[in-house]
């Protein structure tokens, strides 16, 4: 892997896979742009960077569309490109469809799918113009898949894997690569987030995820896919299986979807 002296742009940054994608890159002597609605978190993830001396820190929300352009030309001002794109923010789902408010869909789709969308619409005609670059997407296996208590978020990541197919299919001729990476349980607090029906946070981490891959392993398998320039890879342990389930026995996996527990 040869990330040095290289741009990476880290949506999602302050916690989780985006915190030890920053740490990851770090080591590969990476120049860092690390995004995030929390700044005080992005500071202690800053400090936690080893030996990086060029990184920047950008307060951002991906829901907040009109700020998205001028954040990406204050990138461009100080680093002249970026190299890699990295769509890692996001925020999951933990309640019934019945019992969902619209709002929430609303929320999770402008966090997960639109603001992926506008940041990356944001860079897109600079790396067109410099004839390279790389767009990653943190997506999931809910992007292959739906499980209970999921469907505004498996939409989503649904979503993104209709965007980026179709992004690919008209940039990659012009130097542009698109990687989706799909992420089965890691140990985050993307549970703990998770937005309950209301719209209040779910506080509690699911059994599953606790079993999850460990964040910094996850980033440097993750490391190695985009290094590859790879099209879309699935990252994760025995949750995995659903993906093939759903295309050679989809009957089985609807059975088992609901019998096992997914919360």
């Amino acid at each position: 892997m040869d990330f040095k002296d290289k741009v990476i742009w880290i949506t999602g940054a302050s916690s989780g896979i985006g915190e030890h994608l920053a740490y990851a890159f770090a080591e590969q002597g990476a120049r860092l742009v690390l995004s995030s609605r929390n700044e005080k978190e992005l500071q202690r993830v800053a400090n936690n960077c080893r030996g990086q001396a060029d990184l920047m820190l950008l307060q951002l929300d991906v829901a907040d569309f009109n700020s998205i352009a001028p954040k990406s030309r204050e990138i461009l001002a100080r680093f002249g490109r970026v190299d890699v794109l990295i769509n890692n923010a996001g925020i999951s789902q933990r309640s019934p469809t019945v019992e969902t408010d619209l709002s929430v869909d609303r929320k999770i789709m402008d966090v997960n799918y639109i603001g992926t969308a506008a940041v990356t619409k944001a860079i897109l005609p600079d790396m067109l113009k410099q004839g390279s670059g790389q767009i990653v997407v943190i997506s999931s296996v809910m992007g292959k898949i739906g499980t209970p208590w999921r469907s505004a978020y498996a939409a989503s990541k649904h979503a993104l894997h209709g965007f980026f197919d179709s992004l690919r299919a008209e940039v990659e001729d012009q130097g542009v690569k698109i990687t989706v990476i799909c992420p089965g349980y890691v140990k985050t607090n993307v549970t703990i987030n998770a937005l309950k029906g209301d719209g209040s946070k779910n506080n509690e981490m699911a059994e599953t995820t606790s079993k999850g891959l460990h964040p910094a392993d996850f980033a440097q398998r993750a490391l190695r896919v985009i290094s590859q320039k790879r099209r879309e890879v699935n990252i994760g342990k025995f949750e995995m299986v659903a993906i093939y389930l759903k295309r050679f026995f989809p009957g089985l996996l609807s059975y088992l979807i609901r019998k096992v527990k997914t919360r």
